[in-house]
């Protein structure tokens, strides 16, 4: 079960707070501001925008099994759904890699969801650092793009030097697989190969687990489904931070 609040495409925050301001700007008053009471403001919020309950229907909440076999983004979120434990905080800046898991985590024990709410790449794991810092009882679980992770990486040695318990995962796809898919967003039909090597993240590869533990951290890499099933689970029951690095394909 996730807690988070609601945000459009662009990155508008919709909370309880601007409630009012979407009345008045939708609606000349029709509506009323809610305060905290959190069922009638989504009740404002669906009949704003015309929506009820039937109109998608709603994924039933249930623990994905441990996935077996090649290791993909998709694997990787159903063993984050199967393992995540209670009261988890997940700074999820998975970009394209992640786009599973919403859906997969939809069952697992209640849960906060940290996302991004505007354009930018690099938030995740000072996120988690913070989320860490505020929050010293529970387990933090950083869903990290590789490119996205080289902006900030630095939050490691922090979170080996304060204790934090953070369990990244490293969704290691070997691009920047969102800028490829800002290009086709733009109109770019067939970029020239000195454009795909600008977003490309080889020639050399990465090795996070060694950048990891040369900044503090217990590290360790999955390429099977298997592999990473285990090393996840090791990493959420060990006090402190450590990395789990998924070699998966990209999406795009």
């Amino acid at each position: 079960m996730h807690r988070l609040c609601a945000t459009t495409q662009f990155g508008e925050i919709i909370t309880l707070e601007n409630i009012e301001h979407l009345d008045q700007r939708h609606a000349a008053g029709r509506w009323r501001r809610h305060g905290d009471d959190v069922g009638a403001a989504v009740l404002a919020l669906a009949e704003l925008l015309e929506v009820n309950e039937r109109t998608a229907p709603r994924q039933a909440a249930a623990t994905p099994a441990h996935p077996t076999g090649p290791l993909t983004a998709q694997a990787v979120c159903q063993a984050l759904g199967a393992l995540l434990p209670e009261d988890a905080i997940v700074s999820d800046e998975g970009n394209t890699s992640g786009l599973f898991a919403p859906g997969a985590t939809a069952g697992a024990p209640p849960h906060d969801w940290l996302t991004l709410t505007g354009g930018a790449i690099g938030q995740g794991l000072p996120v988690a650092v913070g989320a860490a810092v505020a929050a010293r009882d529970r387990r933090v679980v950083a869903l990290e793009a590789d490119g996205s992770a080289l902006y900030t990486i630095q939050s490691w040695w922090t979170m080996a030097r304060e204790g934090l318990d953070v369990t990244t995962v490293i969704l290691n796809n070997h691009s920047y697989a969102v800028l490829n898919m800002e290009l086709d967003r733009v109109g770019v039909d067939a970029p020239g190969p000195r454009a795909r090597d600008m977003l490309d993240l080889g020639r050399p590869d990465i090795d996070f687990v060694h950048l990891a533990r040369g900044l503090g951290l217990h590290a360790s890499r999955a390429e099977t489904s298997e592999q990473f099933n285990d090393e996840l689970a090791r990493a959420l029951a060990t006090p402190g931070p450590s990395v789990v690095e998924a070699v998966i394909p990209s999406l795009l």
